[in-house]
């Protein structure tokens, strides 16, 4: 039976749908709030960009921790209420003439603590939704609304800062993140209680959940792979925006189409991840989707604001393409291997590396861009994604063609 038919995976998806909506604007109005209205500096791009994702670092593990000791649909409420309201408190200050680049830095950072809760929760929190045969399934339809917000968001994120002002876009953010909320508020299916562990301890506990990612070869290779990605990415985004503003003079709405083509391809790619695992199964297509699409970033760095512009395009939509396929392969790869009592460790240890990568290369990518300059950095950055997937390429994830064990993987998304 379809999704379609899941009352409360419906009111996940909506609201997930709007959050990231919500968020995609405001990944894009903050940075061009501080380039523009702040004028920050390379470098202070490079420490906004690695706020964003720090608490990965600071908090990751324990994150798992808890997760695993409370019910998960509780946790990702409190998350929701407290991003809208650190997010709607940009806005107001800015009304009030009080806004500074501190403030940014400091809400990007708890949003990002608060965001560490919500998405362990919530990779935790599918598999008893929906059950483990329609992980596939499930994941394609969220991963597809993040697509759509990435098509949709930027594009009025780019319109509404260049009509109405940067700051006023970070509304539909705590917005999104409210009605977030309020769905997840109807969900009715119960969780099952949390296993209490023997012998509890937060180092104790920890170091289970590092030992299980750890010790599987093929996990140790998608968190590589994973990884090695994000880092160098953050490295990029770290100086984008400055690319597309000071170095190609695009407009803050060309900048927002241009991002815009980045979720043209997510939403191409969850919508084809079905004959993806289809074809060549789930477990084939984590390697053979990032071998195939991720070297599209070499693009970028080639644009220009001539004809050059498809070549941004291109890229963009190419590694977001490729990106969603393989996310998707991987997350419901793990969550079909590990037992439920470790779900929220298993996730957040994968994500205190994968995410935690993002801030590193954030700073890096702001330093090299006030050292050797902007378009080399991003040269750098294409590179090292480009590379990323010989993690996978070359681990046991490569003779496998499927879930071992007879794990329905390949549902329609």
């Amino acid at each position: 039976m379809s999704l379609w038919s899941h009352r409360d995976f419906r009111l996940l998806w909506v609201g997930n749908t709007t959050s990231q909506f919500g968020a995609t604007v405001g990944r894009t109005v903050l940075p061009l709030l501080a380039a523009g209205a702040l004028a920050a500096t390379p470098f202070e791009m490079g420490v906004l960009s690695a706020a964003g994702s720090a608490a990965f670092l600071l908090i990751g593990l324990p994150a798992g921790v808890w997760v695993d000791r409370l019910s998960r649909r509780p946790v990702m409420l409190v998350a929701d209420f407290a991003r809208a309201a650190l997010m709607l408190s940009v806005p107001v200050a800015w009304w009030f003439g009080v806004l500074t680049l501190v403030q940014l830095v400091v809400v990007a950072l708890l949003v990002g603590a608060a965001t560490v809760m919500f998405d362990v929760a919530y990779q935790s929190y599918l598999p008893s939704l929906v059950g483990r045969d329609r992980l596939v399934e499930g994941n394609a339809k969220l991963e597809s609304s993040r697509a759509v917000a990435q098509v949709s968001g930027p594009a009025v994120a780019g319109g509404v800062a260049q009509g109405l002002g940067a700051a006023n876009g970070v509304l539909a953010t705590g917005l999104g993140y409210l009605v977030s909320a309020l769905f997840l508020l109807r969900v009715r299916t119960p969780e099952p209680r949390p296993e209490r562990p023997e012998e509890p301890g937060l180092r104790r506990e920890i170091a289970e959940g590092l030992r299980f990612v750890f010790g599987h070869r093929s996990l140790r290779a998608v968190v590589g792979c994973t990884g090695t990605a994000n880092f160098f990415g953050g490295l990029g985004t770290a100086v984008t925006v400055l690319f597309l503003v000071r170095e190609l003079g695009l407009s803050e709405g060309v900048v927002g189409l241009v991002f815009s083509a980045a979720g043209v391809g997510g939403v191409l790619g969850a919508l084809t991840t079905g004959w993806w695992t289809r074809r060549f199964g789930q477990v084939r297509t984590i390697w053979l989707s990032a071998l195939v699409t991720f070297p599209f970033g070499l693009l970028v760095p080639l644009g220009g604001a001539d004809w050059r512009i498809g070549l941004l395009v291109l890229g963009q939509a190419g590694s977001s393409y490729g990106v969603i396929v393989y996310n998707i392969a991987q997350v419901s790869y793990r969550q079909s291997i590990c037992p439920d009592r470790l779900l929220g460790r298993m996730n957040a240890s994968i994500r205190f590396v994968v995410w935690g990568a993002l801030p590193l290369g954030g700073l890096i990518g702001g330093a090299l861009g006030g050292g050797i300059g902007i378009t080399p950095t991003l040269w750098v950055a294409a590179g090292g994604q480009a590379v990323a997937v010989l993690w996978v390429l070359l681990s046991p994830l490569r003779t496998m063609r499927d879930v071992p064990g007879g794990t329905t993987v390949g549902s329609r998304g």
